[in-house]
């Protein structure tokens, strides 16, 4: 069966050549009441961009790559998915892997997705430090980092949330609850965001003259988690409020806390990290740390263009610092001293 050619799709949508060109190659702009024309046309009647013999025509590989710790969690998988529209709406295909957060395999899945010849990468390291395979890539590939970065000390464009605002302002919102007996339920404290987490939480409770909240490492595994946080509750006093610095350590301390008969919301307050339609829909619904995961991934797939349409790989890098934003709901118990 012959295959469609971009004349017939063009003829269909009253389009010229060149604009069904640039809706898929992402060349120039084109409006939206085109784009959807075009797309409306290449779909009735099944026509599909021959990738390679376009990137043959370009000299330029429309594919990028994207790495992350765990396509699991629920944060990065939002990040992938928000980077895929915006590469299908600039005509780019994508290759996503994940490290499991574990140098070795993030070393291989680096190399694999090189093979691809991307024209560009996305990348969340799998540790506190660089590995050296993303390191290498400073002179190859244009790479942006997101998340688990400092950005004082990397070769590359990164995207970050202000962690430590973050975390001030979870913990001044529990100080102003009248809570003074705070624990943090962190990942690993040697990832950057989370260090940045604790110590935003440390100023807070210092500014309110009050004492370091006692933190906890979690590990990235909900039932591993669950398991040191339940050990924990078990064999100290209880606090009155828990800080959870990710949207896997929060789920660990809700399996915790069920495990242990502890009410949220009555016997003990929590504030999450990261919001998801879940944490609205419980029966006592959670506040959270709503990170702008959205404008994340924009940010990110904004500067990866800009390296490589300018073909400046990673010179002169610039770090972009977002805020997050503190959503009040049902889980904050307030316990002020009556005067």
């Amino acid at each position: 069966m012959r295959k469609p050619s971009i004349r017939e799709v063009a003829k269909l949508a009253e389009v010229s050549t060149a604009t069904v060109s640039n809706v898929f190659s992402g060349k120039k702009p084109v409006n939206d009441d085109l784009k959807k024309r075009v797309r409306l046309a290449a779909t009735q009647l099944g026509y599909e961009v021959d990738r390679a013999a376009s990137q043959l025509r370009s000299q330029r590989n429309k594919v990028v790559t994207v790495l992350v710790p765990n396509i699991t969690d629920t944060f990065f998988a939002t990040i992938v998915s928000h980077l895929e529209n915006l590469a299908f709406e600039h005509g780019y295909d994508v290759i996503v892997a994940s490290s499991h957060d574990r140098i070795d395999v993030e070393t291989s899945r680096i190399k694999a997705l090189m093979s691809w010849r991307p024209a560009g990468m996305i990348a969340i390291p799998c540790s506190g430090q660089l590995s050296e395979s993303l390191l290498n890539l400073k002179n190859i590939c244009p790479t942006v980092l997101i998340d688990r970065v400092s950005v004082h000390a990397t070769p590359f464009d990164t995207v970050t949330i202000d962690n430590r605002a973050a975390g001030d302002l979870a913990c001044q919102h529990l100080a102003n609850a009248g809570h003074e007996n705070i624990l943090i339920a962190a990942s690993n404290l040697s990832f950057p965001p989370i260090r940045e987490r604790v110590e935003g939480a440390f100023l807070a409770m210092g500014r309110s003259q009050l004492t370091k909240p006692n933190v906890i490492e979690l590990g990235s595994e909900l039932e591993e988690g669950a398991v040191k946080i339940t050990n924990w509750l078990k064999h100290n006093p209880q606090p009155t409020a828990i800080f959870a610095l990710t949207n896997v350590t929060t789920l660990s301390t809700l399996t915790a806390l069920a495990e242990c008969n502890i009410k949220v919301g009555q016997d003990i307050s929590l504030v999450a990290f990261d919001d998801y339609a879940w944490m609205s829909a419980r029966s006592t619904s959670l506040t959270a740390i709503r990170q702008p995961v959205e404008e994340v991934a924009a940010s990110a797939w904004s500067k990866l263009l800009e390296r490589i349409d300018s073909d400046r790989k990673n010179i002169d890098p610039n770090a972009t610092v977002l805020d997050a934003t503190l959503i009040e709901r049902h889980s904050v118990k307030s316990i002020m001293k009556q005067i």
